[in-house]
């Protein structure tokens, strides 16, 4: 790990404007992933929605929240975190993938990820559709299965789509549950709603051991209670974040493939999120930010606030373990 005098800071708005030079996320410097050996918490666009069924735009969700998280300062108050202080955080770019070939990515993005894992980089990563987030398990539980706590308004513990394809964005828990890389009984789905098709999803989540929380015990039981048991779940092991923004009700996430109603109010899922301090972390991402159903930014505005949530608390649990 890198010394803390080392450490990379934010370019401060106090010394050039906000609206000014190359977009990073966080306005951190950009590293090579090949130079990342010093980098404790590598934050990662993944351009990629070859995964998405319906209303497509992901892939231009990173360059969008890169621009966003220009807002994000230095420090959380609310926290009294001050991640650049706890850890060593670049932006690593993007990662590869093949816009034309669905399973190319999904080998590009394990074998990335599985880089950085041999490095010992926590991966905070910026999606892209859903489907990112098996690949990326793949490589953080090939040793052995990690829990997940997963925001949403859909399970994505379907088996598959339109006759048989197994690999999209409404299948990546399952998938990543059968390769044993997820461990279903460490794993709690939060804010699940809507419609459906069927019960097929809820039914295999009973099977296996997977809690869901829907968006209407999440009403009976408010915040505290809810990640409460979402923490209990979870436990004391490695554990993975996965925050896909239509978890937001649309009001606060229209750039999104899927949005569903009645979801979450931005102060409730920042709420929840920093709920997650003394999380055992083993990396997180936020996804389905979709620019073209948003051109104003604000979708990508409240996902570079997750973002910057979720840091704070991994440079914290990086923190602890220096």
């Amino acid at each position: 790990m890198a010394n803390p005098k080392s450490f990379h800071e934010p370019v401060s708005g106090m010394a050039v404007p906000r609206f000014a030079g190359i977009a990073t996320f966080m306005r951190l410097p950009h590293v090579a992933p090949k130079d990342a050996a010093n980098i404790d918490i590598g934050i990662i666009g993944v351009p990629f929605d070859g995964g998405t069924t319906n209303r497509p735009g992901p892939r231009h969700g990173p360059r969008q929240v890169r621009e966003m998280s220009q807002m994000v300062r230095r420090s959380n108050p609310a926290l009294r975190i001050t991640p650049y202080e706890l850890a060593n955080v670049a932006d690593l770019g993007d990662a590869e993938v093949n816009p034309a070939d669905l399973m190319d990515s999904m080998a590009k993005l394990e074998a990335y990820y599985a880089r950085l894992v041999g490095m010992n980089v926590l991966p905070l990563s910026c999606g892209g559709d859903h489907l990112i987030s098996y690949p990326i398990l793949r490589a953080l539980g090939a040793k052995r299965p990690v829990g997940m706590i997963h925001f949403d308004a859909h399970t994505d513990l379907n088996d598959s789509y339109f006759g048989g394809f197994k690999i999209t964005h409404g299948t990546p828990f399952r998938r990543a549950i059968e390769d044993g890389v997820l461990d279903p009984k460490r794993t709690v789905q939060i804010g699940i709603r809507g419609s459906a098709y069927d019960y097929e999803d809820r039914e295999y989540a009973a099977s296996v051991g997977v809690r869901i929380i829907t968006v209407e015990e999440f009403n009976d039981l408010g915040v505290a209670r809810t990640m409460e048991i979402a923490r209990k779940v979870a436990g004391d092991g490695p554990t993975y974040v996965s925050f896909d923004i239509d978890a937001l009700d649309p009001a606060y996430a229209p750039g999104t493939g899927t949005p569903e109603v009645c979801g979450f109010t931005n102060r409730e899922a920042i709420q929840m999120v920093r709920l997650l301090r003394g999380l055992n972390f083993v990396g997180a991402d936020m996804v389905e930010v979709s620019p073209p159903f948003d051109p104003s930014g604000y979708t990508a505005y409240n996902g570079a606030n997750i973002l910057w949530e979720l840091l704070c608390l991994m440079a914290e649990h990086v923190g602890k373990g220096r």
